[in-house]
């Protein structure tokens, strides 16, 4: 780019300082919407749902006095790490992110609920690491529909039980559907009760899940399958660590920090259209890769990936003499 050196790390942290970072969330939101019918497939595997929603957070460790430290006091008497949660709200059908809330490292996972706007009619789906009672009622009232996992402690009342196969020898799946109430206390403070579905599955390996969810109508095994594919945001999360490293900031300002981080969310939105332009069988890896590589190369990038010998041959084609030998 004709630069003799890297800009210096305190150049860029300085002028991450100045420039909004709702810049670079505003160009993800708009790539996204451009997008998204694009990337998204038409079904899950196992599924007849639509518009599935799934919540986690990632945490990301680093040195610094921004924020709140994480973690144990280090032994040795060295600083303790900071650290920022990324919480995400991911769109199960096109496996990137659509909303994200990044902040300290200690603030708690079920906060993020109350941030999120979704339609009615739309499933939800998250650990109970989430677990909060008064947004379930909230949901409840708006047709918004959830599925998780229930907490061990949590208290409850059986009003009535659907299906019961735990006395039945070498049962799996669906073993247990009951129909329960939960006590809870509203906005004014005053106890309420939440009527919810409670599902025990009991699994291959012989693990037993119990699931608890909103919506009346569906099948206990299809809230078991949902549950099942909470799992691709672990792979989001770990597609984005292992391919677009964020432990290094080049800035430790909080408006910095949030640039960088949806940079990285813009760069992994634009590999996944790319990757799906390009039709290619190539893993996500080796194509971020090739593009690194090649990113000032005077080749199409599409036909690149596609076939990359036949791509570069066509851009660098061998001298006259060459062919004449041949």
């Amino acid at each position: 780019m004709g630069l003799d050196k890297a800009p210096a790390r305190s150049t860029l942290s300085d002028a991450n300082r100045e420039r909004s970072w709702r810049i670079f969330e505003k160009i993800y939101q708009d790539l996204l919407g451009q997008y998204h019918s694009f990337i998204s497939d038409s079904r899950l595997k196992g599924l007849s749902i639509r518009n599935l929603k799934i919540i986690d957070s990632t945490t990301i460790r680093l040195f610094s006095d921004l924020l709140q430290g994480v973690g144990r006091n280090p032994q040795d008497g060295s600083r303790k790490k900071g650290g920022i949660k990324v919480h995400t709200l991911m769109d199960a059908f096109s496996g990137v992110a659509e909303f994200i809330r990044i902040t300290a490292a200690k603030a708690h996972d079920r906060n993020f609920l109350a941030h999120l706007k979704l339609t009615p009619k739309s499933f939800v789906v998250f650990d109970k690491a989430y677990n909060h009672y008064r947004q379930y009622a909230y949901w409840t009232a708006n047709k918004i529909w959830f599925v998780t996992r229930m907490k061990e402690n949590a208290v409850f009342h059986v009003t009535k039980v659907i299906t019961d196969k735990t006395k039945r020898k070498r049962a799996k799946g669906v073993i247990k559907e009951q129909l329960i109430s939960i006590g809870y206390k509203d906005t004014d403070k005053q106890p309420q009760r939440l009527c919810l579905r409670r599902i025990t599955f009991k699994a291959d390996d012989g693990k037993i899940y119990i699931f608890i969810t909103n919506n009346p109508r569906i099948l206990a095994q299809t809230v078991a399958t949902i549950y099942k594919n909470r799992w691709m945001i672990e792979l989001l999360f770990k597609q984005i660590k292992q391919n677009f490293p964020i432990r290094y900031f080049w800035g430790e300002n909080e408006n910095a920090i949030r640039i960088q981080v949806y940079s990285v969310l813009i760069a992994q939105l634009l590999m996944v259209v790319i990757r799906k332009k390009a039709q290619s069988k190539k893993s996500f890896a080796n194509i971020i890769t090739i593009i690194r590589l090649h990113l000032m190369s005077y080749v199409e990038l599409l036909s690149f990936i596609k076939d990359t010998y036949k791509a570069w041959r066509k851009a660098h084609p061998p001298p006259v003499a060459q062919l004449q030998l041949i």
